[in-house]
């Protein structure tokens, strides 16, 4: 017989997320940095491949450790994985922990209240941040998988840069595309991320700017008949 969940503790858990979620950035800000040695340093640059190595595996054992924690204080048990699919997506994959800031934009829309300009701006701010990271770190991905590829027309770190801006900008030029089953899961990948941000930031800076027109109409005197 399994063990019955633990009783959920609100109070702890919004504790435990707010304590962590800057230093779990600058883990991921880590991640990022090893992940980028190992797919950029040459084959004979040791010993910072390990090192490189040693950062990624240690950084992502932290997220599980988080993960663990917060599945645990949530007192969902099993259900966890399905109400916490994002969280689910970022321990798999901890580049893409800047994608959080979808669940801040969605807290944002469901404010009764009228929301503070300051939250548009940090919304918009940290998609723009995210944008930066991910492009970067599906570039990376895409090197990785397809240089020496046959047929590849992404040969160098540049040629992946590229792609990465004109994949996130919808703009899709064409030139430089990946030919590999694993280029091509990450090129989706940035393809539905990119949509997401895009979406982020044009419904915040939208909501403000329509903020911003309606206290211009009340503060204008009416017109006299």
């Amino acid at each position: 017989m399994s063990d019955p969940p633990t009783a959920p503790d609100p109070d702890r858990l919004k504790d435990w997320e707010q304590r962590t979620e800057v230093p779990l950035f600058a883990a991921a800000l880590v991640f990022l940095t090893g992940y980028t040695v190992r797919v950029l340093a040459p084959a004979g640059a040791q010993p910072w491949r390990d090192i490189a190595l040693a950062l990624v595996a240690a950084t992502w054992l932290l997220f599980a450790v988080d993960y663990g924690v917060r599945l645990r204080l949530s007192g969902q048990g099993r259900h966890f994985v399905r109400t916490h699919r994002l969280d689910t997506v970022v321990l798999l994959l901890p580049l893409l922990r800047p994608l959080r800031v979808v669940k801040l934009y969605t807290a944002v829309q469901q404010r009764r209240e009228q929301p503070r300009m300051s939250l548009y701006a940090r919304v918009m701010t940290y998609a723009g941040i995210t944008t930066v990271l991910l492009g970067f770190s599906a570039a990376l991905a895409v090197y990785q998988q397809e240089r020496g590829a046959p047929g590849s027309t992404i040969r160098t770190f540049g040629d992946a840069v590229w792609w990465a801006c004109a994949t996130l900008t919808t703009v899709g030029y064409g030139d430089a595309v990946p030919v590999t089953p694993g280029g091509r899961v990450v090129a989706a990948g940035l393809m539905a991320c990119g949509l997401a941000l895009l979406g982020a930031v044009t419904g915040s800076f939208s909501s403000w700017l329509l903020q911003v027109f309606t206290r211009e109409d009340e503060k204008r005197p009416p017109e006299s008949v």
